[in-house]
């Protein structure tokens, strides 16, 4: 396993800071043990977009406390926001191995099912066998993940289906079904699956995103720029479908 600061440094500090930030820092410095000062100075930091400062602060608590599971797991959730998928990997290990909380285990098997790693499935069995996890459908869902990860993409999609027989608003359960069917060019079934799902919530936005997709696939461009424009519409910072907008000679 990695060092407990992961490499980073905390940052140099400065005397030009917003007021919220320096009262905050003040108080981590004040009182270095309180874990809510702690985190409340990361959330600050990661609510406005800085991840370098949030990771510096949250690997300067590890430093003092490699035992402590849930900055692991906050460590972990940092990576993942900020495209480091390796990163977040060694930090969830780190949480898991000290507090195997099924939330933890269950992003952790996302991450392994998404990077192809076959960790993923024993993390998906072990999920199903803890009755106290009630995590059937997670635990298909990342069997699903790992399968279309790999490409076996049929085999993905009855685990997909499985997942929504056991509860039919899992939307990230409808948008994995949709890429798996559009991989395998059969964009029309994918447009049908991911029409369930915005009917059942209506702003579920990657939803439109991937229609908008098939309905480029299928050369069906006005319904392809409705797609993208209704994402925009539920999440205006939508970059993916901005660009399939541009790409599409609308501004």
């Amino acid at each position: 396993m990695v060092a407990c600061n992961d490499g980073e440094k905390a940052a140099a500090p400065s005397n030009d800071i917003p007021g919220k930030e320096k009262e905050l820092a003040d108080l981590v410095e004040k009182y270095p043990d309180s874990a809510l000062l702690v985190e409340n100075l990361t959330q600050y930091y990661r609510e406005n977009g800085d991840y370098t400062n949030a990771l510096a602060v949250i690997s300067k608590a590890l430093q003092k406390d490699s035992t402590n599971a849930r900055f692991w797991d906050i460590k972990g959730n940092l990576y993942i926001e900020n495209a480091d998928t390796a990163g977040s990997i060694r930090a969830l290990e780190r949480s898991a191995g000290l507090y195997p909380e099924p939330g933890v285990i269950i992003s952790l098997g996302t991450l392994y099912a998404q990077t192809k790693d076959p960790k993923a499935l024993a993390i998906a069995d072990g999920l199903i066998m803890a009755d106290k996890a009630r995590a059937e459908k997670e635990a298909l869902f990342i069997k699903g993940l790992y399968y279309s990860s790999t490409g076996e993409k049929n085999k993905a999609i009855a685990l997909f289906d499985q997942c929504l027989a056991l509860n039919y608003s899992f939307m990230e359960a409808y948008r994995e079904k949709a890429i798996a069917l559009y991989d395998l060019g059969k964009y029309k079934e994918a447009i049908a699956s991911l029409d369930k799902a915005t009917t059942l919530q209506n702003n579920f936005d990657e939803g439109y995103y991937f229609k908008g997709r098939c309905y480029e696939k299928l050369n069906d461009i006005p319904n392809a720029i409705e797609a993208y424009q209704t994402a925009l519409m539920y999440d205006p910072d939508y970059i993916e479908a901005k660009d399939a907008l541009g790409r599409l000679g609308v501004k």
